[in-house]
């Protein structure tokens, strides 16, 4: 078979047969009596065998040697290959997502183009100080895609440039708590924990529904940044956690204030009063978690309050019993 017949049935260009014969990768076997090169059936198997191993990602040279070397095993040459792809893919994906969060961008020219370019690399940058500014001028100068600063916020380790990036975000618009969620599923304890601090400053309703659902995360730290929030909101469905916070020491001080915060409605204060007393009662509770509801109570209005303490006053331990004392002195001062 002559050379045009064999590029036509092959798909190998006449071209690249001729510089595989110049490899020694495929010779023709022979040649017509006018000097045409001539393919045997053989030389066109091993034509497709060359391409197939091509296809694989394979250079020419490994080619030829995995053809005509016996002793060339493919193993380590695919675990290469294997490695070299995942490494290509990974390439080839983070530029996927740039070139989406440019576009998400709507750049009005090439310079808008160049100053989101400018941005991420910012936010990429191993400078505390350059991510922290690229997070500021995000809102103050140039937009930057919300997917970007959601990624960001949930790398950044450094406090400072992570309240950066909070505060960027909740100026970000809508699509923030959505991404965010995501975070809230993640396998890492910090990514998690970085999610829920960033939906905490975000103040719109998404974000209080993804807060309000975290409170049944199997996360108690995440449980926990969520009713704090919350209870800032006046969100009654954190009481319960706030409660268990409290009587856990987790956070504690932050969660009374919380509570606090939720009694100025008459109906849930009379709530919180019931549920602190409830955990008072209970028989196995040791003295300091005693201590620590006793004190929540101080800023819990009504009656079921002021019961409560009043029996507190003569409590066995001394401690709580001073503490509630000392509580119904303040009340009765500021009636």
């Amino acid at each position: 078979m002559l050379i045009g017949d064999v590029a036509r049935r092959s798909g190998v260009s006449a071209r690249m047969l001729r510089h595989y014969e110049s490899l020694g990768l495929v010779r023709p076997t022979g040649r017509t009596g006018a000097g045409y090169r001539e393919y045997s059936g053989e030389d066109i198997r091993r034509i497709f065998h060359v391409e197939s191993l091509r296809s694989l990602g394979l250079s020419l040279r490994d080619v030829r040697r995995a053809l005509d070397d016996p002793g060339f095993a493919p193993t380590e040459l695919v675990d290469d290959l294997i490695r070299q792809t995942r490494d290509r893919i990974a390439a080839e994906t983070d530029l996927l997502t740039r070139l989406r969060r440019i576009g998400a961008a709507s750049p009005a020219g090439w310079e808008d183009v160049l100053q989101i370019v400018a941005l991420l690399q910012a936010l990429g940058s191993k400078s505390a100080g350059a991510r922290q500014r690229a997070a500021l001028s995000a809102v103050e100068e140039d937009p930057v895609p919300v997917e970007a600063l959601v990624e960001a916020v949930l790398s950044e380790s450094d406090p400072h440039v992570a309240g950066a990036l909070r505060w960027a975000l909740a100026q970000a618009g809508e699509d923030g708590p959505a991404l965010l969620a995501e975070g809230l599923g993640s396998p890492e304890a910090e990514v998690r924990k970085r999610a829920v601090q960033s939906l905490a400053e975000i103040p719109n309703g998404a974000a209080t529904a993804l807060l309000k659902d975290a409170l049944t995360h199997p996360d108690i730290v995440v449980r926990g940044y969520a009713a704090l929030a919350l209870g800032a909101r006046g969100v009654a469905d954190a009481v319960p956690t706030l409660l268990y916070m409290v009587d856990e020491e987790r956070n504690d001080a932050d969660a009374a204030d919380a509570l606090s915060t939720l009694a100025r409605d008459p109906a849930v204060a009379d709530q919180i009063a019931t549920g602190l007393v409830d955990r008072l009662s209970r028989s196995a509770m040791g003295s300091p978690a005693r201590r620590r509801l006793t004190q929540a109570l101080a800023d819990i209005p009504g009656n079921t309050t002021t019961r409560a303490l009043a029996e507190l006053s003569h409590d066995e331990d001394r401690a709580v019993a001073l503490t509630a004392t000392y509580i119904l002195t303040l009340r009765s001062a500021r009636q």
